[in-house]
């Protein structure tokens, strides 16, 4: 018995279309590095798992270490989420706010039709030149992480910095997260939602790179895409 023949789709008509900025590509990668950096430092902070013998002196002073590389990557990493923050405001309509906050009635159907189709429960999934609706809002939600993170971070430094460094003033933070421990605590979960969602982010797109085959992956390097020609517009 001959099997009957696999049907598949037409292809679709696409375009190469400039979709993430220089801006754009630079941030997204400064954070993954610095977010992998503060990680392994961060761990290693909350759960020193190396031990060397001998005196600080002699140059063993691990968590010395981890503590200053920590603080100068949560410098570069404030900086590009804050740089990021600033081109949702002047960047293309790709990098915008309104992409990340489904705030439109069609952005909030789009929503739900991208999660029906990550449940499986949904087989085909409109193409977006930018981020899905779905995307858009994890993106949000993510930088809002970023945020407290950030502020988390900045007050748990007073401890560390000089009695007249700048960095005192961010001693105010202290009480709005309910005191240091606290603040240790929320920074310890910020950093955990960060990994599961840079598991999940790889995931995704790999997804849409193997199954729509549109340049999802090679994007975030040359900021282009190739996108139905209908989908493609003019920012």
């Amino acid at each position: 018995m001959t099997a009957m023949p696999i049907s598949r789709p037409a292809p679709v008509p696409t375009e190469r279309t400039y979709i993430w900025e220089l801006p754009v590509r630079v941030t997204h990668w400064l954070i993954f590095f610095s977010f992998l950096i503060l990680t392994a430092t961060g761990y290693y902070i909350m759960n020193p798992f190396i031990s060397v013998p001998g005196p600080a002196a002699n140059g063993h002073f691990v968590m010395g270490t981890a503590r200053t590389i920590h603080v100068y990557t949560a410098i570069v990493f404030s900086l590009a989420v804050l740089v990021r923050i600033y081109w949702m405001f002047v960047g293309n309509s790709y990098a915008r706010l309104s992409d990340l906050v489904p705030v439109t009635l069609g952005r909030i159907r789009d929503l739900g039709d991208t999660l029906l189709y990550f449940l499986f429960v949904r087989r085909e999934l409109d193409k977006y030149s930018g981020h899905d609706a779905l995307a858009g809002a994890t993106y949000g939600l993510i930088f809002v992480v970023y945020l407290v993170k950030i502020a988390t971070g900045l007050a748990l430094y007073t401890v560390y910095a000089p009695a007249n460094s700048p960095f005192q003033f961010f001693q105010i933070l202290i009480p709005a997260f309910g005191g240091l421990q606290a603040a240790r605590l929320i920074h310890i979960v910020c950093m955990w939602v960060m990994v599961i969602f840079a598991v999940i982010h790889i995931y995704s797109v790999w997804l849409f790179s193997h199954f729509q085959g549109f340049g999802e992956a090679d994007s975030i390097f040359s900021g282009y895409k190739f996108v139905p020609k209908q989908k493609a517009d003019v920012s």
